[in-house]
């Protein structure tokens, strides 16, 4: 009898509707590490693209039949969340049950990100005792040019142009003209697309959601009465509702674990190793530099230039791939790593492998030098881009030094050998040398975009100076293709190349453990990756200590949207 209630108990279980859950009160990884070490730190956060992957499987899988969904206070990126807010609205097209809920989106704060994300689900469920932050869009920044100037810190920092300002916080009292257009604009596009997203999910006039914004943050009956939730109440509450939409034996399942159930057959077709065509999928995510990519979690992500050359070299050698999905999320950062894996980029084109770009949160200045030479750059409305400019320079710090009685003195040979010292400002050659290389740099950015986006010089340098864009704007200017996601690049590698719409996007370089242990055996191995330096070659160190971007001249400026 206790065999055949087994028996019993793993029908019904087989036969029961699965409901996802998602816990986005952490933002989603960018994808699954590879390194072990940030593998088991990690272990519990979802990644992104295993969310994506999971939400397009499961809308065609009638054992799945809804999804509900955790958020907070702390938020995703914006172009990451409009990216998964468009999975969950399709997933709900497919006609499964989609239901958002909080304890608080924000506690007496801004969580405008993590409602507009809610907007898109179905219902919206409130704890009692929460709140809705939908506050708005702000950028803030920091001046400390008066106390450098008081502390007796001599700043010389170029920048190629008036837009280029990630050193305005180090050189300026408050916004310059240019930072303040730039900046509003970017705002204003932000909030548009948060004002338009929220009104068409809450089916309410635009009109109404800007007013409740200025009116926010909202208790929980204010946003119950305003149309911004549908139901207050507890977390049992939102599940047992969910259970009887669905089923009172729905199993639920964290997105990240769920996988299409399959007949044995195919399982077993698919454990059989074949060859056929494939679209790679390389990431470039953080800053850009010299050397190996790092991914944390005992460190930032970085996107370095010997790992990602390998990443798309593997691509180009490797027969089955007919295409390649360049996913960029990076703010920029060296010079020379950037143009390193421009390199790469230009090298699929020319052997006639379609590359498209993905852009993530952030692809600007460096991280929009790596994906100009692309076929097609597909990016989210409020994807961060553009940003095509450089800046460069030092602080002296002798006159700090001398008040504290700290003398210094140098022996060196040769004219320029102490170029980049803290102790010393530029002479008049250094500073003449040092623009020479900000207008080399600049006027190699803006003619690669040129040549990269097929269009003239001139019409570059009108959208370029260093200025930011949202993807919405930039796609006006010819900077971007396309709106979407990875899963709209993906589609267009495919077409591009001529696939079928089931080839599989698969990340590149597949790099086994036994890969990842033993050295390389050269350079052309998947796996190789040099020793790393810094994003600024000989000037990193000193770039870390002044407090200048240490990404690398190809950086841009920081705007904390909030």
């Amino acid at each position: 009898m206790d065999l055949v209630r087994e028996i019993n108990e793993l029908r019904r279980r087989r036969s029961a509707p699965y409901v996802l859950e998602l816990d986005l009160t952490q933002p989603l990884l960018e994808d699954r590490p590879t390194d072990l070490v940030a593998r088991l730190v990690w272990r519990r956060r979802a990644s992104r693209s295993a969310v994506l992957k999971a939400l397009h499987d499961a809308r065609s899988d009638p054992h799945v039949a809804g999804l509900v969904a955790k958020l907070g206070s702390r938020g995703m990126g914006f172009a990451s969340a409009q990216e998964l807010r468009d999975a969950v609205k399709a997933f709900r097209e497919a006609g499964k049950v989609t239901v958002a809920w909080a304890e608080t989106f924000g506690e007496f704060g801004g969580a405008t990100v993590p409602y507009y994300l809610a907007s898109g689900f179905e219902d919206i469920w409130l704890q009692p005792s929460g709140e809705v932050g939908f506050v708005g869009v702000a950028s803030s920044s920091l001046f400390l040019a008066e106390a450098l100037d008081t502390a007796g810190v001599r700043r010389q920092v170029g920048t190629r142009h008036e837009y280029k300002n990630a050193a305005n916080m180090f050189l300026e009292r408050s916004f310059t003209g240019p930072q303040r257009e730039a900046t509003g604009r970017v705002v204003a596009s932000l909030f548009e697309q948060v004002a338009a997203g929220v009104a068409e999910g809450r089916r309410l006039e635009e009109g109404k959601v800007r007013d409740l914004a200025d009116r926010a943050p909202l208790a929980a009956k204010d946003a119950h009465e305003a149309g911004l939730v549908d139901h207050v109440g507890y977390r049992d509450e939102v599940y047992g509702a969910l259970r009887e939409r669905t089923s009172a034996e729905a199993q639920l399942l964290f997105a990240e674990r769920y996988h299409p159930r399959k007949p044995i057959g195919a399982r077993l077709r698919k454990a059989v190793p074949r060859r056929h065509s494939i679209v790679a999928l390389v990431h470039g995510s953080g800053r850009i530099r010299l050397g190996r990519s790092s991914e944390g979690p005992l460190s930032s992500a970085a996107m370095g230039s010997d790992t990602t050359s390998a990443a798309l070299r593997s691509a180009l050698d490797d027969v089955r791939v007919r295409a390649v999905v360049f996913r960029v999320n990076s703010p920029g950062g060296s010079y020379v790593a950037s143009d390193t894996i421009w390199r790469e980029v230009v090298r699929l084109k020319d052997a006639g492998k379609p590359v498209v770009v993905s852009m993530g949160d952030v692809a600007a200045s460096g991280g929009y030098f790596v994906s100009a030479p692309a076929d097609w750059i597909v990016a989210e409305p409020g994807t961060l881009t553009g940003s095509i400019g450089v800046l460069g320079g030092k602080f002296s710090i002798a006159d700090v030094l001398a008040r504290f009685g700290v003398g210094h003195g140098t022996i060196s040979e040769g004219r320029h050998t102490r170029m980049m010292s803290t102790l010393e400002e530029f002479t008049a050659e250094e500073w003449e040398q040092l623009s020479d290389w900000l207008d080399r740099i600049y006027d190699d950015f803006v003619g690669k975009v040129a040549a990269g986006r097929s269009m003239t010089v001139e019409a570059v340098g009108e959208v370029a100076r260093g200025r930011v864009w949202t993807g919405a704007d930039a796609k006006e200017r010819g900077l971007v293709d396309e709106l979407g996601g990875l899963e709209r690049a993906g589609a267009l590698a495919r077409q591009r190349a001529g696939l079928a719409d089931d080839t599989p996007l698969v990340r590149f370089p597949q790099v086994s453990a036994a890969q990842r242990l033993r050295p390389p055996r050269s350079s052309e191995d998947a796996g190789a990756a040099a020793a790393t330096l810094g994003a600024w070659g000989p000037f990193s160190a000193l770039a870390a200590r002044i407090g200048l971007p240490v990404a690398g001249p190809l950086t841009m400026p920081a705007i904390d949207i909030s």
